[in-house]
């Protein structure tokens, strides 16, 4: 039963949830929040320094021949899923709190995750360096793609971000990013090996960002503004929004472009997540209000869930027999495209 539990549980997950208690509890106030501020902001600059040094550009170049498959990668991204969180407006904003319906927007302009996309892409027996290639090229473009669709698409909602906001974005995102990708010939060889402990210090960075934005909420109480039904809403959208990503990557997949089994997966896995560790330092710069603990909870909440749905769903496709597989996968010069 343990067992079970671990499988299903991420144990940072719980973390993460203890975190938020912590602030609930113990939030940074007075002089103690300008430092935690710090801290964060420190932490936000070191993790889009660690991406940089890790992401290889020619890793992601290479990769690119399979064009059709990381473009529907692409738009399944930063297209399917800003038109899912749009159509989710006309029926779910008024039955949620603005704060947490703007979550769910900015939830759907994120970029997909690096490592448990590819984690679930082998576990799957899928085209693990395609999703490789996949997920390193929606980081990417992310850093820049992801704000300028959540001016667009938060307009909408009448939420409005200037240009400080765009230029802090540049200044704590876009500059060490570059900064580890212009290092990275020295110091890439020495970020892999280390990549364990660095492992633990971007996780204890987000752990970070997520107390003081939480700690924000409490001193603001915001929290007295949502509640049981609130969240129980919340939890719907949520599922219902990972649902139809993953049905409309599956139907996009195998009956429009007729990708062979293993690409299938990669469009499944790459497609239909959201990078929590891109989304939570970039929500602390747009969205460095109070409503910050509110905003970023929805995805919190979907990237626990995708981890869940994802996990069974590579377990499916791990079961497949070998002869299913060699069945449904056309000849390599059908699938590069």
């Amino acid at each position: 039963m343990l067992d079970r539990i671990r499988r299903v549980l991420d144990p940072y997950i719980l973390l993460m949830f203890a975190t938020v208690g912590l602030a609930a509890l113990f939030p940074a106030e007075g002089k103690a929040a300008p430092v935690a501020g710090a801290a964060a902001d420190a932490g936000i600059v070191f993790l889009f320094f660690l991406y940089g040094a890790r992401l290889s550009p020619r890793a992601a170049w290479d990769g690119l021949r399979q064009w059709r498959l990381h473009l529907a990668v692409l738009l399944s991204t930063f297209a399917l899923f800003p038109a899912l969180g749009l159509g989710f407006k006309a029926v779910a904003s008024a039955s949620l709190p603005p704060a947490l319906f703007t979550g769910v927007l900015f939830l759907c302009v994120l970029p997909s995750t690096v490592q448990s996309s590819i984690a679930f892409t082998s576990i799957a027996r899928g085209n693990v360096p395609a999703a490789l290639c996949a997920a390193t090229v929606s980081n990417m473009l992310g850093i820049v793609v992801s704000p300028l669709l959540a001016a667009w698409l938060l307009h909408t909602h009448g939420v409005q971000l200037s240009f400080g906001e765009f230029r802090d974005i540049f200044l704590q995102l876009m500059a060490p990013f570059l900064a580890g990708q212009v290092l990275r010939r020295w110091i890439g060889g020495w970020v892999l090996e280390h990549r364990t402990v660095l492992g633990f210090a971007d996780r204890g960075s987000i752990l970070v960002i997520i107390y003081v934005a939480f700690s924000k909420g409490m001193a603001e109480h915001i929290w007295r503004q949502i509640g049981l039904r609130d969240l129980a809403v919340l939890c719907l959208v949520l599922a219902a929004l990972l649902g139809l990503a993953l049905c409309l990557t599956w139907l996009i997949g195998r009956r429009l472009l007729r990708f062979p089994v293993e690409d299938e997966i990669v469009l499944q896995f790459c497609g239909s997540k959201k990078s929590l560790a891109s989304g939570l330092p970039m929500a602390s710069v747009l969205f460095a209000g109070p409503q910050l603990g509110l905003v970023v909870l929805p995805l919190m909440l979907f990237h626990q869930l995708q981890l869940i749905v994802c996990a069974i769903l590579a377990r499916r496709y791990a079961a497949r027999p070998e002869a299913e597989t060699m069945a449904q996968s056309p000849k390599p010069a059908t699938a590069a495209g």
